[in-house]
């Protein structure tokens, strides 16, 4: 690992902040038919409105593998090996997210270093929309 991948595994450090492209009705089209959840509610305005929702909803598991997206640089040093997340608000068409994560712990188990992430995604209006931890398994040191 390089002295500047280093640096960011360290407990306190915040990982640059990803803020992502607005939310369209066509990335719900998309990811209702790669993952095969073809639940209305999450492309067809009038079985939103029969939910009592205000308009169709992007799918709770795309905003989760969204905080994936924050950890793609850092992919030459490890992976992520768990994401565990609370949904605490519905992300609609035309909102922008922002993904950001801190390092929290820095564990050492066996042979293995795994830092510890908490992650926040936010709307546009600063709402949490989910909240969680990544744990990411850094490669052992070349």
């Amino acid at each position: 690992m390089s002295a500047d991948v280093q640096a960011v595994w360290q407990v306190g450090i915040e990982l640059p902040p990803l803020t992502l492209p607005p939310v369209t009705r066509l990335d719900l089209i998309k990811y209702a038919g790669a993952s095969g959840d073809f639940n209305p509610i999450h492309t067809i305005d009038a079985a939103a409105a029969d939910a009592e929702l205000p308009g169709v909803i992007q799918h709770g598991m795309l905003t989760m593998a969204k905080v994936g997206l924050l950890f793609s640089p850092y992919l030459e040093s490890g992976f992520i090996s768990l994401i565990e997340v609370r949904f605490a608000g519905m992300v609609a068409v035309g909102d922008q997210l922002t993904v950001s994560g801190q390092v929290t712990e820095i564990a050492k188990r066996d042979d293995e270093t795994i830092a510890h992430i908490d992650v926040t995604v936010r709307n546009q209006r600063d709402q949490v929309m989910l909240a969680g931890q990544v744990e990411f398994r850094l490669f052992a040191a070349a």
